[in-house]
């Protein structure tokens, strides 16, 4: 019998965002700074306190759209800063805003998401961990990437953040071996 990953544990919402998310190759510009921002978000924190929060995130942020975010200012940090739905951070509310306008450079000269899936070389790689004690909190892609994304400007972005961005985003498959997620999330990248 094979049985998911156990980082998911037996909420239902982690259940679901493990067997229908994590790990599945995102290429959507927008979704890709959506979970880069909720990683950033995360630091600090677990990932199903994100989970749980992220309907509240996405009505906070105008749906997670860069372009409007991009125009924010005062007041509008300061609105989601009483926001009990959220992470009241003001640097990582900040960060996104200004994450937003960065995001908006990049898109409009060479795509978010070929910069992010560039540090793979442009396809996921398939990992093949029998256990979690296995999985690395970073690499050098990640590290790789990391660097690329301060130098850009961006904020909340070190190293083990881009590697859970990564793994939640399917730039790598780290579904354990026996999670029966590991063989479908494999099947989705190009063969080569």
């Amino acid at each position: 019998m094979t049985e998911r990953c156990a980082w998911c544990g037996a909420d239902p919402l982690y259940v679901a965002y493990h067997d229908l998310e994590w790990g599945v190759p995102e290429y959507d510009s927008r979704a890709l700074w959506e979970k880069l921002v909720l990683d950033g978000f995360q630091a600090g924190l677990s990932w199903i306190t994100i989970l749980r929060k992220r309907d509240a995130f996405r009505e906070t942020f105008e749906g997670f759209d860069p372009e409007r975010v991009a125009r924010w200012g005062a007041a509008e940090v300061e609105s989601a800063l009483k926001n009990p739905g959220i992470i009241r951070h003001r640097g990582k509310i900040e960060a996104t805003v200004k994450g937003a306008r960065l995001f908006l450079d990049i898109e409009g000269s060479e795509g978010f998401s070929p910069f992010i899936w560039s540090f793979v070389g442009g396809r996921p790689i398939q990992n093949h961990f029998a256990s979690m004690a296995e999985v690395p909190a970073k690499t050098p892609e990640s590290e790789t990437m990391a660097k690329a994304l301060k130098k850009r400007g961006f904020n909340f972005c070190g190293p083990v953040i881009t590697y859970a961005f990564m793994q939640a985003c399917g730039l790598v498959n780290d579904h354990m071996t026996h999670c029966p997620c590991h063989g479908r999330i494999k099947a989705l990248s190009p063969a080569g």
